[in-house]
């Protein structure tokens, strides 16, 4: 691990305690991290288990890329909270911090003193953020959730994805995580920003559930007001054809952004060379093509088929009002150069040069940030942690001795 000297971005200066685990809470203090805020991670001497995937997914892999993703540049401490010696630490931390991010269950926090309730009084200014599988509040407020449970299952994302009669569709990992991590961030943010005017800091909370409710808000909302609920889409049926996916003749998929009917089917029409359709009686109305989708996606499906989709891509250009976007695996996005414009990667600074990693979704072009490390290892700045918090070497050894902190080779 090698580190830049200076902080940037607009969170410099920013000091974040991080008490999280897995995903999501990790995610919260990492995009934090990422715009340039001090995050120290705070770590059981055995290690956020998040660590494991490089053993569950890589076997003797040498890095950890799902780890490394949410951690980089932080600062790690061991500590050992069931210790009197580790939970002064973390208090003396909280006094120091601006911003306490967790994602501990609500019971576990309780236990420790570290609950919301036990340190608002003690610590004014601090904002801190809560992340939950379920809310604060309710039956399942101290309920285990990873995010396929709470985010993809329960609150309804699977359910909606699902065919009738079919399987629900596997979540990719840490969709839901990430998505509540960035919700975090944004709360974060948004209460130091009041803090400023009121000199108080608060709790701020996100959920799983609630992240994944907020995904499909757009069903949800329909189905609040309405009550109406909208049936999942099957491609040989859509009632707008130009919303579609389509398969190209080198077998490369597509779809067809072709929201608005009476703008985007013309240009579909004349690109695919049957400009008369647009006087055709069973596809010149939106209401007519629904009526006649099936034989329409038929024929769309026969004519895409003569072409590659780079010579698509091609005739696509020559109509300016024609949406449409490749539906690329990870190695065609790599090679996306929209992708690369996008600014969607990252060199991050490790003990030779630089690894490239996914960059999180924001930038600012006033106050750019740069990743400034890799991630730590478990308690690799522990003495330095606890010496900038006045710690004498042989505090710091006689804790380490005690096991209530422990280094890297403990």
């Amino acid at each position: 691990m090698t580190e830049t000297t200076t902080a940037t971005g607009p969170m410099r200066g920013v000091k974040v305690v991080e008490l999280g685990v897995w995903v999501a809470g990790p995610a919260a203090s990492g995009i934090l991290a990422d715009w340039g805020a001090d995050v120290v991670k705070i770590e059981p001497p055995s290690g956020d288990p998040c660590r494991m995937f490089q053993w569950m997914l890589g076997g003797d892999m040498p890095t950890n890329p799902v780890f490394e993703m949410d951690n980089r540049s932080k600062k790690g401490i061991a500590v050992d909270l069931g210790t009197d010696d580790g939970l002064a630490i973390a208090m003396d931390l909280l006094a120091e911090a601006d911003v306490f991010v967790t994602n501990l269950r609500i019971g576990a926090l309780q236990r420790l003193g570290l609950d919301h309730a036990s340190i608002a009084d003690r610590f004014e200014r601090l904002v801190y953020c809560q992340i939950t599988g379920y809310g604060s509040e309710g039956p399942d407020a101290d309920r285990a959730a990873y995010d396929i449970g709470a985010f993809w299952a329960r609150s309804g994302v699977a359910g909606l994805l699902t065919p009738p009669g079919g399987d629900p569709p596997f979540q990719r990992g840490g969709m839901g995580d990430h998505s509540t991590g960035l919700a975090a961030a944004a709360a974060v943010s948004a209460a130091l920003f009041d803090r400023e005017r009121t000199g108080q800091g608060q709790l701020v909370e996100t959920s799983l559930m609630r992240q994944g409710a907020y995904t499909i808000s757009f069903d949800l909302n329909l189905l609040l007001m309405w009550g109406a609920t909208l049936e999942i889409g099957e491609r040989t049926s859509m009632g707008n054809p130009a919303m579609n996916n389509y398969t190209a003749g080198c077998g490369r998929r597509f779809w067809i952004v072709g929201l608005e009917g009476e703008r985007h089917w013309p240009p579909l029409a004349r690109a695919v060379g049957h400009p008369e359709w647009l006087d055709d009686e069973r596809f010149a109305r939106p209401r007519e093509r629904a009526a006649n989708a099936p034989a329409l996606i038929g024929m769309l499906d026969e004519i895409f088929a003569t072409r590659t989709l780079d010579e698509w891509t091609e005739v696509f250009a020559t109509e300016p009002d024609f949406f449409w976007a490749p539906i690329n695996s990870p190695d065609d996005l790599l090679a996306d150069p929209a992708f690369h414009g996008s600014g969607a990667l990252v060199d991050v600074p490790d003990a030779v040069s630089s690894t490239t990693m996914v960059a999180t979704p924001v930038d600012f072009r006033g106050t750019p940030w740069a990743a400034r490390s890799t991630a730590p290892s478990i308690g690799q700045h522990t003495r330095e942690v606890l010496a900038a918090m006045g710690r004498t070497d042989a505090e710091i050894d006689a804790l380490v001795a005690s096991g209530a902190v422990a280094e890297p080779g403990d």
